[in-house]
């Protein structure tokens, strides 16, 4: 098991994970550790325990994110106004 730049996230391979999953399962859920199982050295899923995913999602399914965002933050502003706003970023 290795740690990625996030120290909460670790690496494991998915024998590792398969072997040790309730052990693992009980680290997310109870310590916030967050597990990168991989196969042959590939990345193929994540396990986090059930509140960091709903943080994770954070319940924003369908929000605009980014530059879109701003989009909403102007009811009142002209398209034309937005347009050369984005077009000066």
């Amino acid at each position: 098991m290795t740690s990625s730049a996030n120290e909460k996230t670790k690496r494991i391979s998915a024998a590792q994970a398969k072997a040790q999953l309730s052990a693992l399962m009980a680290r997310a859920a109870y310590g916030g550790e967050r597990f990168i199982i991989e196969r042959r050295g590939k990345p193929m899923a994540a396990l986090v325990g059930a509140e960091d995913l709903a943080r994770i999602e954070g319940g924003n399914e369908g929000t605009p994110k980014g530059a879109l965002a701003l989009l909403g933050a102007w009811p009142d502003a002209r398209d034309e106004e937005i347009d050369s706003f984005l077009a000066d970023v």
